[in-house]
């Protein structure tokens, strides 16, 4: 079976850290499986080579490049999170925004009732939507 998958790509050895913060914020989210980098495998050791991972219940797969490239995440790529509470919506909203960077603030922008977007610490981006 042909399946497809949204893949992370951070550099600096920072997809570990993502990684516990997303676990931490989002419901039904896990490691599935990780395999590190050991001494001598072309990355820095004990840094993520690649891992598949759920959140809200959807798979992604991540990896810390030992490439350094002229790029890194961009807004026009993000990952669209819809939410039942408002509440939960806020609070999320207000720990991946610490340290990022809010590119719509929370508010009514006529398409929802409550919607922001946000790179988050990482520069990884959300859209974050209270659902209807």
């Amino acid at each position: 079976m042909t399946t497809a998958k949204p893949f992370l790509m951070f550099q600096g050895g920072t997809a570990q850290a993502a990684l516990d913060l997303y676990f931490a914020t989002f419901p039904d989210s896990r490691m599935v499986r990780v395999e590190h980098y050991a001494e001598g495998q072309g990355g820095p050791a004990g840094t993520i080579k690649v891992a598949t991972f759920t959140l809200c219940g959807r798979e992604f797969m991540c990896s810390d490049s030992p490439i350094k490239h002229g790029f890194t995440f961009t807004p026009s790529s993000s990952t669209f999170v819809d939410f039942d509470s408002a509440a939960e919506l806020e609070r999320v909203f207000a720990v991946l925004s610490e340290g990022g960077q809010v590119l719509m603030p929370l508010g009514n922008y006529g398409f929802s009732k409550r919607f922001g977007w946000l790179n988050d610490r990482f520069g990884v981006s959300w859209q974050l939507n209270l659902a209807a």
